[in-house]
Protein backbone atom coordinates (compact mmCIF):
# COMPACT_ATOMS: atom_id res chain seq x y z
CA UNK A 1 0.00 0.00 0.00
CA UNK A 2 1.53 3.30 -1.12
CA UNK A 3 1.47 6.13 1.49
CA UNK A 4 3.41 9.23 0.36
CA UNK A 5 5.20 10.76 3.36
CA UNK A 6 4.77 14.37 2.17
CA UNK A 7 0.95 14.21 2.40
CA UNK A 8 -1.39 14.53 5.38
CA UNK A 9 -4.26 12.09 5.97
CA UNK A 10 -7.69 11.99 7.58
CA UNK A 11 -9.09 9.05 9.51
CA UNK A 12 -11.77 8.92 6.79
CA UNK A 13 -9.07 8.01 4.21
CA UNK A 14 -8.70 11.32 2.39
CA UNK A 15 -5.29 12.82 1.68
CA UNK A 16 -4.29 16.46 1.30
CA UNK A 17 -1.21 18.01 -0.30
CA UNK A 18 -0.47 21.49 1.06
CA UNK A 19 -0.03 24.12 -1.67
CA UNK A 20 0.47 27.47 0.11
CA UNK A 21 -2.94 28.40 1.65
CA UNK A 22 -4.67 25.63 -0.28
CA UNK A 23 -4.80 21.87 -0.22
CA UNK A 24 -5.29 19.42 -3.09
CA UNK A 25 -7.50 16.56 -1.89
CA UNK A 26 -8.13 12.97 -2.97
CA UNK A 27 -8.77 9.52 -1.53
CA UNK A 28 -5.97 7.25 -0.39
CA UNK A 29 -4.63 4.16 -2.09
CA UNK A 30 -6.12 2.17 0.80
CA UNK A 31 -9.56 3.70 0.18
CA UNK A 32 -9.57 3.12 -3.57
CA UNK A 33 -8.38 -0.46 -3.05
CA UNK A 34 -11.24 -1.16 -0.64
CA UNK A 35 -13.79 0.47 -2.95
CA UNK A 36 -12.86 -1.63 -5.96
CA UNK A 37 -13.38 -0.34 -9.50
CA UNK A 38 -14.63 3.26 -9.35
CA UNK A 39 -17.39 3.92 -11.90
CA UNK A 40 -18.64 7.40 -10.86
CA UNK A 41 -17.37 10.44 -8.96
CA UNK A 42 -19.73 13.22 -7.91
CA UNK A 43 -17.77 16.36 -8.79
CA UNK A 44 -18.18 19.01 -6.06
CA UNK A 45 -19.15 22.61 -6.87
CA UNK A 46 -16.50 25.31 -7.17
CA UNK A 47 -17.30 27.96 -4.56
CA UNK A 48 -18.87 25.52 -2.10
CA UNK A 49 -18.00 26.28 1.53
CA UNK A 50 -16.85 23.22 3.47
CA UNK A 51 -16.86 22.49 7.17
CA UNK A 52 -14.48 20.00 8.72
CA UNK A 53 -16.05 16.54 8.62
CA UNK A 54 -18.83 17.53 6.20
CA UNK A 55 -19.69 15.35 3.21
CA UNK A 56 -19.03 17.13 -0.09
CA UNK A 57 -18.73 14.38 -2.69
CA UNK A 58 -19.54 10.75 -3.37
CA UNK A 59 -17.66 7.93 -5.06
CA UNK A 60 -19.50 4.96 -6.55
CA UNK A 61 -17.74 1.70 -7.25
CA UNK A 62 -18.78 -1.75 -8.38
CA UNK A 63 -18.95 -2.67 -4.66
CA UNK A 64 -20.52 0.34 -2.92
CA UNK A 65 -21.12 4.08 -2.67
CA UNK A 66 -18.89 6.05 -0.30
CA UNK A 67 -19.10 9.62 0.94
CA UNK A 68 -16.06 11.90 0.75
CA UNK A 69 -15.54 14.09 3.83
CA UNK A 70 -13.65 17.33 4.07
CA UNK A 71 -10.79 17.08 6.58
CA UNK A 72 -10.51 20.90 6.67
CA UNK A 73 -12.65 24.06 6.58
CA UNK A 74 -12.51 26.15 3.45
CA UNK A 75 -13.87 26.86 -0.01
CA UNK A 76 -13.55 24.70 -3.11
CA UNK A 77 -11.60 26.69 -5.72
CA UNK A 78 -10.88 23.99 -8.30
CA UNK A 79 -12.27 20.58 -9.24
CA UNK A 80 -10.87 17.73 -11.31
CA UNK A 81 -13.31 17.58 -14.22
CA UNK A 82 -11.35 14.67 -15.74
CA UNK A 83 -13.13 12.46 -13.20
CA UNK A 84 -16.47 13.08 -14.94
CA UNK A 85 -15.39 10.95 -17.89
CA UNK A 86 -12.51 9.02 -16.31
CA UNK A 87 -13.53 8.07 -12.74
CA UNK A 88 -11.07 5.16 -12.90
CA UNK A 89 -8.27 7.70 -12.31
CA UNK A 90 -9.09 7.30 -8.61
CA UNK A 91 -7.99 3.67 -8.89
CA UNK A 92 -5.06 4.08 -11.25
CA UNK A 93 -3.45 7.24 -9.84
CA UNK A 94 -5.03 8.20 -6.49
CA UNK A 95 -2.21 10.59 -5.51
CA UNK A 96 -1.72 12.12 -8.98
CA UNK A 97 -4.32 12.56 -11.72
CA UNK A 98 -7.00 11.10 -9.43
CA UNK A 99 -7.25 14.16 -7.15
CA UNK A 100 -10.79 15.44 -6.50
CA UNK A 101 -10.58 19.14 -5.64
CA UNK A 102 -8.51 22.05 -4.36
CA UNK A 103 -9.66 23.81 -1.18
CA UNK A 104 -8.70 27.35 -0.09
CA UNK A 105 -8.10 26.91 3.64
CA UNK A 106 -10.08 28.94 6.17
CA UNK A 107 -7.45 28.08 8.80
CA UNK A 108 -4.11 26.78 7.47
CA UNK A 109 -3.13 25.46 10.92
CA UNK A 110 -5.97 22.92 10.69
CA UNK A 111 -3.75 20.76 8.47
CA UNK A 112 -1.47 20.18 11.48
CA UNK A 113 -4.18 18.08 13.15
CA UNK A 114 -4.20 15.54 10.29
CA UNK A 115 -2.16 12.34 10.34
CA UNK A 116 1.30 12.15 8.81
CA UNK A 117 2.29 9.13 6.71
CA UNK A 118 3.40 7.07 9.72
CA UNK A 119 0.21 7.87 11.62
CA UNK A 120 -1.92 6.87 8.65
CA UNK A 121 0.06 3.64 8.23
CA UNK A 122 -0.64 2.84 11.89
CA UNK A 123 -4.35 3.58 11.39
CA UNK A 124 -4.77 1.18 8.47
CA UNK A 125 -2.58 -1.50 10.04
CA UNK A 126 -4.90 -1.96 13.03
Amino acid sequence: MHIPSELRYSTDHEWVRVEDNRVRLGITDFAQDNLGDVVYVQIPEVGAALETGATFSEVESTKSVSDIYSPVRGTIVEVNTLLETRPELLNGDPYGEGWICVIELADPTEVDSLLDGAGYQALISD
